[in-house]
């Protein structure tokens, strides 16, 4: 019969050739997760723009996606007063930890992409909070620093067939394709989703069927989050008059 030593002294050892293996399989599948994580992230952000791009991004292979953000997209970031950040890309954002700091230090991405001829589309980061849980999405916004050119959302666990249609439901998101967050007077106000129908179609879209609390998430993770972005478009509206 082995003594207590001997049996201990093999369960330390067993679980040190454990935990070895263990650590070796994570750094050896960690390069493989990233790389999987940055290409969802990067189809993520690019649909919000998928009917301006040369591929449907969808289905496009990785190369070609990455291809495009190495060749065609421009990465700033700007501080909460609108000012850009130099020394950093917006690859370096990850907007749920920005979340977590107070909002005078949160830090915001923005992915510039400039289209075979020449428009510069405007991409840029909002996160909110739905009916269960957070939503977030990419909204890009044309070079008149006013205009909607699409929309891409997500969530963590909204409710299938309801919440859930702001990913889901593409006619949902196309409504958002030329409204305006600025009114004719220049004065911020975002884009609302409403229930009884649009009213205001500069700036209001249908709301979903049986899910007031994120439709009412949306409108105001758009208004609050788009707000952010309002003091650098402004100053590149300015510098673009100035010619």
């Amino acid at each position: 019969m082995h003594s207590n030593k001997y049996i201990l002294t093999y369960i330390i050892g067993l679980s040190a050739i454990v935990a070895l293996l263990l650590a070796m399989t994570y750094s050896g599948l960690k390069p493989i997760h990233d790389d999987n994580e940055s290409l969802f992230k990067k189809r993520d952000i690019l649909s919000a723009i998928r009917d301006k791009l040369p591929m449907d991004v969808a289905t496009c292979s990785k190369e070609m996606l990455f291809d495009v953000f190495d060749n065609k997209v421009e990465q700033v970031v700007i501080d909460a007063n609108g000012k850009v950040v130099e020394g950093k890309k917006a690859d370096d954002i990850d907007m749920k930890q920005e979340e977590k700091k107070p909002e005078a230090e949160r830090l915001y991405p923005i992915y510039i992409y400039t289209a075979d001829d020449g428009k510069k589309y405007y991409l840029v980061a909002v996160r909110g909070n739905g009916l269960w849980d957070k939503i977030w999405g990419t909204i890009a916004i044309e070079d008149d620093f006013n205009t909607i050119a699409g929309v891409s959302f997500d969530h963590v666990t909204e409710t299938a067939g309801l919440g859930a249609e702001i990913k889901d439901n593409p006619a949902f998101k196309d409504q958002f394709k030329g409204k305006k967050i600025f009114d004719e007077n220049g004065n911020y106000v975002s884009v609302a989703v409403v229930k009884g129908g649009v009213k205001d179609p500069d700036h209001q879209v249908d709301a979903i069927a049986g899910a007031t609390i994120t439709s009412n998430g949306v409108t105001e993770m758009l208004k609050k989050g788009l707000a952010v972005y309002v003091p650098y478009f402004e100053s590149l509206k300015k510098a673009k008059e100035k010619g």
